[in-house]
């Protein structure tokens, strides 16, 4: 038999909303503090929907040295760099000290590209004429942040971009654990960044019904599975792993905080009694992990507040867990951090590790009014103290795309 090694996870950095960092994010999300607010970054007063979740308080250079030039970086380079930087100092690896028999993967995942330059030269362009617009545009292609993240390491990295929506972040992950599974890297470093919060990004998801216009009251706005719930918030940020090998990790004398175990993706199959992949992706990940839904103590849902897409998910979840649905913990961190897209898969892993190690299962932030459509136990109101050794993550992308993650606490 070929050895399948374990892989898990010893280094997080958490961009957010609701926090830069580990600490901070984690308080923001057990007490239910939400990080959404009028957006800043443009001039919205002619938007229908004006809130977002932006990352306050960012300096690149207090991340980022000087020598890379971080404020002619795309916002979700930045973003992505300086999570990077936090998971390395997180997992106590300095990669420069380290003598590695192959390149490190380095897999990012993205939703959009850099619409913040993308924007900017396109308003040059239209301003001054072709002589207006810089060599910028280069930063902007999609493979331009993982490739700034292998430069930053200082090493042999091997780059790969992952762009399948909502999902890439995670995909990302499971793909760079699949690596380390398969014997063909010790370590890794995974995750997702999206800044989106631009104007036209923004007028095309208002158009697309996929932002919420409750205006008046930003941090109530996102309301996962809630009955008046009337869209979902947008956000950025990112979310940065280091994996690996748990022989290697041990080795080293690192803690670990999960471990990853089961990993499906699949996209919506039109020519099914069961429409949406979702339901899918979670038996494919349950099977991979060798994991019954009995086993499963928590899920920490895609939620993103959509008034259809939170009853998608609640019904998948009857079809996979049956009676065993009513009996599980379910939360979204949405409320808090809004959908930040590429980054929010990663955001959940994050947030995975952070309840094993505390033994608290954060609340879905402004559930108030109960959805009869949304019938299950969605952890209102307040944190809740429980030792959870398994986890289901699910997450689902604009396309139909899906993906789901099983973790677990890691056993010695």
């Amino acid at each position: 038999m070929v050895k399948r090694n374990r892989v898990v996870v010893t280094g997080m950095g958490v961009i957010a909303p609701n926090g830069i960092g580990l600490e901070a994010f984690w308080d923001s999300l057990v007490a239910g503090r939400s990080g959404i607010g009028p957006i800043t970054l443009f001039d919205a007063s002619a938007f229908k929907s004006r809130i977002a979740g932006e990352v306050k308080g960012f300096e690149p250079l207090d991340y980022i040295d000087a020598k890379f030039k971080p404020k002619r970086m795309a916002r979700h380079t930045q973003f992505a760099f300086a999570a990077m930087k936090m998971a390395l100092a997180d997992a106590d690896f300095e990669p420069a000290k380290h003598l590695l028999d192959h390149p490190i993967p380095v897999m990012l995942g993205v939703s959009t590209t850099a619409m913040d330059i993308l924007e900017d030269c396109w308003g040059n362009l239209a301003r001054r004429g072709p002589r207006g617009v810089s060599a910028g545009v280069v930063d902007c292609q999609p493979q331009a942040a993982t490739q700034m993240l292998t430069l930053a390491l200082g090493i042999s990295a091997r780059a790969t971009t992952i762009a399948s929506a909502c999902p890439s972040g995670l995909d990302a992950i499971a793909s760079a654990a699949a690596m380390i599974r398969q014997g063909e890297a010790d370590i890794a470093v995974a995750g997702g960044t999206d800044a989106t919060i631009t104007p036209l990004s923004m007028a095309s998801f208002a158009a697309a019904g996929l932002s919420s216009t409750r205006n008046l009251e930003p941090e109530r706005a996102s309301r996962p599975f809630d009955l008046l719930r009337d869209s979902g918030i947008i956000s950025e940020g990112a979310g940065m792993l280091i994996l690996e090998n748990y022989e290697t990790a041990v080795g080293r004398g690192v803690v670990p905080y999960l471990e990853i175990i089961g990993y499906g993706t699949q996209g919506d199959n039109y020519a099914s009694d069961e429409l949406f992949g979702l339901g899918q992706t979670m038996r494919l990940a349950l099977d991979s992990a060798g994991k019954s839904p009995e086993e499963i103590d928590y899920i920490c849902a895609y939620g993103p507040g959509h008034p259809a897409l939170d009853v998608v998910e609640t019904d998948m979840i009857k079809r996979v867990f049956g009676r065993r649905a009513y009996g599980i913990p379910i939360s979204s961190i949405k409320g808090v951090t809004g959908n930040a897209l590429s980054a929010a898969g990663p955001h959940q892993v994050i947030t995975c590790g952070l309840c094993f190690k505390h033994g608290m299962i954060p609340p879905t932030a402004n559930y108030e009014v109960p959805d009869p459509r949304c019938d299950l136990d969605y952890v209102p109101g307040r944190s809740r103290p429980r030792k959870i050794n398994a986890a289901l993550i699910n997450v689902r992308g604009l396309g139909g795309g899906n993906s789901s993650l099983i973790v677990e606490r890691v056993r010695g």
